[in-house]
């Protein structure tokens, strides 16, 4: 029994299969039994340190101290980069959405491409708007707008309602201050500004052989009709289509909306701070002006002031009081706490597999099966995609995983981007009945099951394909 345990506690075979038993643990406690993400995270990470004969004092830590603890590390490590990004991400969002910006991006969309073009606004709208808006509120706010378009189109919902989901899609998995991306920059250590621009490098072109190529082809087959009671005709005071056709939604209507240009500019400012500090690391030598870029650059700072911007422009100076502007804060920030509370046990997983030497047994591994980092991750990051269904939950085990092989590498910050762009494209693949996003985009698009898959759960896997052939290419070209 003890040269058994020794075997797999020493050496390179035990401890993958070490790692693979908790993997398969940590599906089977989500998947079969329903645990929370959190949970499940915990009780695989402990149970994988203990598996390995990890001190106890280097788990939890003891009684006195507890502070350098793999637990206690794994979370405060990951949360104190991540916690105040996504914090007022969240808030940025639901400012945004409040103001009626949505509305306003509509409308001109709409005036710009005319119905034959109303697709591809669609695409834009989710692409723009889903920046700083999660995924699933992106659906609740541009659900009833995608409605009003295909009404006035005359054509099928799919065709209007699948670019839009590409869109948010595309955003939510690659983008800052998405929590997925963002627990990316902390567990491969690399620059946010860097995870900026190969989000929109990877992910353009699989937003638009998804959401532009396929949507169009699907659209065209698949017929499903607006119901009645998912649209309200009656506001005459909302945004106008480019038919004069009034925006309406059952949501209240915003009877003056902000304009085009001031959601423009709000959600362009973190974009360009964050990456003014990357490039003024590249570009420039030491002095004022680099401090300067650097901390306005800083994504929590650079949140901040985008939010403090908000506040005023869309909401002060629109006649909102503090009050009511601290409520909305309140309201949008209760979803957020089991959120990082995922990415923190996530993190304490990658911790525990980092302590055990799994990584590095993994990249010896890897080394001799001549199987290179950024398939590997992808792999990784599909498998539990498909497995257990949250893109979240996908990414941060997975950068856990290979989070050691990576740093233990000298890769470039441009390099290590774009092996999160890979993690990223794989947790997308293949969206099914065992993710919740599945069955809120088959209720708000009035599909059947069989056809969510073949539009949705098709489109998910063309943007992930896409993206990933991008960033493999890229990687080989840079590597």
């Amino acid at each position: 029994m003890g040269s058994v345990v020794d075997w797999l506690r020493t050496s390179t075979p035990g401890l993958l299969v070490l790692c693979g038993v908790a993997i398969a643990i940590l599906l089977v406690a989500i998947i079969r039994i329903k645990l929370e993400p959190f949970i499940a995270l915990l009780i695989a990470g402990i149970g994988l340190a203990l598996a390995a004969g990890l001190p106890v004092s280097q788990i939890v830590g003891t009684a006195i101290k507890s502070s350098d603890s793999l637990l206690e590390t794994g979370f405060g490590g990951i949360l104190g980069h991540v916690a105040v990004i996504i914090g007022l991400g969240t808030v940025l969002g639901a400012i945004l959405e409040r103001s009626g910006g949505a509305q306003t991006l509509t409308a001109k969309l709409l005036g710009v491409f005319g119905d034959r073009g109303a697709p591809l606004a669609m695409g834009l709208l989710g692409l723009i708007f889903g920046i700083p808006v999660f995924f699933d509120i992106g659906i609740f706010v541009l659900a009833p707008l995608v409605y009003v378009a295909a009404r006035q189109g005359g054509k099928s919902l799919v065709l209007y309602a699948m670019p839009m989901l590409a869109g948010l899609s595309m955003t939510h998995a690659f983008l800052p201050p998405h929590p997925g991306p963002v627990a990316l920059g902390g567990l491969l250590e690399v620059n946010l500004g860097w995870l900026i621009l190969m989000g929109f490098v990877c992910g353009i072109p699989g937003f638009l052989a998804a959401g532009i190529l396929w949507s169009s082809y699907i659209g065209k087959r698949i017929f499903v009709e607006v119901p009645p009671d998912f649209i309200n005709d009656a506001p005459t005071d909302g945004p106008q289509g480019s038919s004069g056709i009034a925006v309406g939604t059952k949501r209240s209507v915003v009877t003056t909306p902000p304009s085009v240009a001031t959601i423009g500019a709000i959600i362009a400012v973190p974009l360009v701070l964050i990456l003014g500090a990357t490039f003024g690391n590249i570009l420039l030598g030491e002095g004022d002006l680099l401090q300067v870029l650097t901390f306005f650059g800083t994504p929590a700072v650079a949140l901040l002031i985008t939010v403090l911007i908000a506040f005023y422009i869309l909401g002060i100076r629109r006649g909102s009081t503090v009050q009511e502007l601290s409520t909305l804060t309140g309201e949008s920030l209760r979803p957020v706490g089991m959120l990082l509370l995922v990415v923190g046990a996530g993190a304490f997983f990658g911790k525990v597999i980092s302590a055990t030497g799994i990584g590095t047994a993994l990249a010896d591994t890897m080394s001799a099966a001549g199987l290179p980092i950024i398939v590997l991750a992808y792999i990784i990051s599909c498998a539990l995609r498909i497995a257990q269904g949250s893109a979240t939950v996908a990414i941060v085990t997975t950068g856990g995983i290979v989070g050691p092989l990576v740093i233990e590498q000298d890769y470039s910050q441009i390099a290590i981007a774009l092996i999160a762009m890979a993690i990223a494209a794989g947790s997308i693949i293949l969206g099914h009945v065992n993710d919740g996003g599945f069955w809120i985009i088959a209720k708000f698009f009035n599909m059947t099951v069989k056809q969510t898959l073949q539009t949705w759960t098709v489109l998910e896997t063309v943007l992930s394909v896409v993206s990933f052939a991008v960033a493999a290419v890229l990687f080989t070209i840079i590597s």
